[in-house]
Parts: structure tokens; C-alpha cells; sequence
């Protein structure tokens, strides 16, 4: 299985979630875990064609670096970047912030991305259960896989 797994996430206890259950059903898969929206844009920017599955939070902390305020932007900023291009793998949308996800989940299926949404809940619990069967779902569908472009 070759290509990238792009994922915007800031909790720790998400990413090593996520991290092993990719690991199970991805094997080989590099997956890139961002906290900061910017960078996964301009990540995205460069590798888009190479990824085959997003995951977006949409919550993001603010830290204070050196005395700076660093804003590390929501996942709504990766949505809109990603609806001004042309759909190319499928996208989870996984926040607990409803209003917001729905409307990054909206967004992108306005502009022709394959996309779902996952609701956390129970700690991580959620990342094995349901998260994990959406990432299954799509490799059934092709979406991921042998058959990804």
C-alpha cells in the first residue's frame, strides 16, 4: 500500500489511537500527523496528489511560544483549502465541535470530496470503533487500496 495519510490533530492520546489503528490496517503507510492548519496546507500543497486519506480535527490550541501568541488555526482553514481543488481521496471530518465540523463536512462535499463525519466520544474510544470503520468502508469502496489511482 503506498501513499500518505495526512491527519490534523493536536491530542496526544488521538494521535497514538489513530496511529495504531493505521498501522493495523494501513500497513506501510506513512501517515503525517499536523497540529498547526497552515502547515498541513502547505504540506498539502506539495503532496496532495500522494495522499490517500485526510482526517481533519477541527479545534486547534493557541499556544505561547517564546512569549508569542501562535494560533494554530482550525481545521475549517484545511476544509476551505482543500474545496478549492479538485478532489482526490476521501476526507474524515472528526470533531466534537458540531456546528463547526458539519460545516467543514458540508463544505467539502459541496466541492465534490468524498467525505464523512465522526462524531469522539468515549476518550479514544471512537478512534477504534467508529473512526476505524470509516477508514475500513473506504478501502472496501477502493477508495483506499490496491485500486487508489
Amino acid at each position: 500500500m503506498a501513499g500518505l495519510v495526512a491527519i490534523l490533530e493536536d491530542d496526544g492520546d488521538r494521535v497514538a489511537a489513530m496511529r495504531a489503528c493505521l498501522d493495523e490496517a494501513l500497513p506501510g503507510t506513512e501517515v503525517i500527523f499536523f497540529e498547526d492548519a497552515q502547515k498541513m496546507i502547505a504540506w498539502l500543497g506539495e503532496h496532495l496528489a500522494e495522499v490517500v486519506l485526510i482526517s481533519l480535527d477541527h479545534d486547534l490550541p493557541v499556544r505561547n511560544d517564546a512569549g508569542k501568541r501562535l494560533d494554530c488555526g482550525t481545521g475549517r482553514q484545511v476544509a476551505d483549502f482543500l474545496g478549492s481543488m479538485p478532489a482526490t481521496c476521501p476526507v474524515i471530518v472528526h470533531s466534537s465541535n458540531d456546528s463547526c465540523a458539519s460545516g467543514m463536512f458540508f463544505a467539502l462535499k459541496e466541492a465534490g470530496w468524498p467525505c464523512s463525519r465522526i462524531y469522539p466520544s468515549e476518550d479514544t474510544a471512537w478512534v477504534g470503533a467508529s473512526w476505524a470503520d470509516q477508514v475500513r468502508r473506504y478501502m472496501r469502496e477502493g477508495w483506499i487500496g490496491p485500486r487508489t489511482r
